[in-house]
């Protein structure tokens, strides 16, 4: 008897190490496959990017390199409308500057008052203007100057990743103007090569002040392009880690696809 059972026992042992091993090449076979897929998939993606590229006269157009392109416009959807941003007292030591609850970014838990920052697929209504951060558009906008008014959605992008925006009246003076950019191009380059600044009008007159320059959180409101504390407002908040929900350093601020992305006058 106790014969029998062990060759009973032998018998399952081999029809469960063969059912193991029958298991095991079905598996293999659907890795193989989905590697296979992906293969077929990246040489399909890499012939595309190829004709594209020689559509483009071989090589890719980069921001700056033509003729202004104003980032692509928020596509329709759900509008997102954000709550009313709260106001803190600012740190900065530059007078004038309001500043609004961003407390526990980007480290720790966010206060239930603190600026949102998700990624939403429509249009949003901010409770500031300009917008001093909350959702926004998951493509951000490639720095620079434009001469046109640019999509809130996209410029809070890069509020998030640590740029400086300044916006301003369409009835300012050509003269202002032009001290407005002679302004921004003299900012250092930072990481892509990138000064981390954007330049654009407001779409109206309707812009607190004159001149408004916005970071992450932080906002000052001038009369002329020569008050000193547009600079001290770059210095203070530009790129600085601890600002932003992304810390405001090494994050983007081009490389997005001109069609999407926009390409500024100057950058």
């Amino acid at each position: 008897m106790a014969s029998k059972q062990t060759k009973r026992q032998r018998d399952l042992e081999r029809r469960e190490k063969a059912e193991a091993l029958r298991r095991q090449l079905e598996a293999e076979e659907r890795r193989r496959r989905r590697f296979v897929l992906i293969g077929s998939l990246l040489a399909v993606a890499a012939v595309v990017a190829a004709v594209v590229l020689l559509a483009q006269g071989g090589k890719p157009k980069e921001p700056g390199s033509g003729p202004e392109v104003v980032p692509l416009a928020i596509p329709g959807g759900k509008t997102t409308t954000e709550p009313p941003a709260t106001l803190v007292p600012d740190s900065s030591g530059i007078e004038g500057v309001v500043a609004y609850d961003s407390s526990g970014y980007p480290t720790g838990s966010a206060t239930k008052t603190a600026l949102p920052h998700l990624h939403v697929l429509g249009p949003v209504v901010y409770s500031v203007t300009p917008p001093v951060g909350g959702d926004h558009y998951g493509v951000w906008m490639n720095c620079g100057i434009y001469d046109k008014p640019v999509p809130n959605e996209r410029a809070v992008h890069n509020l998030e990743h640590g740029a400086v925006w300044i916006t301003y009246r369409p009835s300012l003076g050509a003269a202002d103007v032009t001290a407005l950019r002679t302004l921004v191009l003299k900012q250092t380059k930072g990481t892509g090569g990138n000064r981390y600044m954007d330049l654009a009008p407001w779409s109206d007159d309707a812009l607190p002040a004159p001149i408004v320059v916005t970071a992450w959180a932080h906002q000052l409101p001038v009369q002329s392009p020569s008050d000193p504390r547009i600079q001290a407002f770059i210095d203070a908040f530009r790129t600085t880690r601890g600002i932003t929900p992304e810390l405001g350093s090494g994050a983007p601020c081009n490389g997005v696809r001109v069609d999407e992305g926009g390409r500024p006058a100057l950058s």
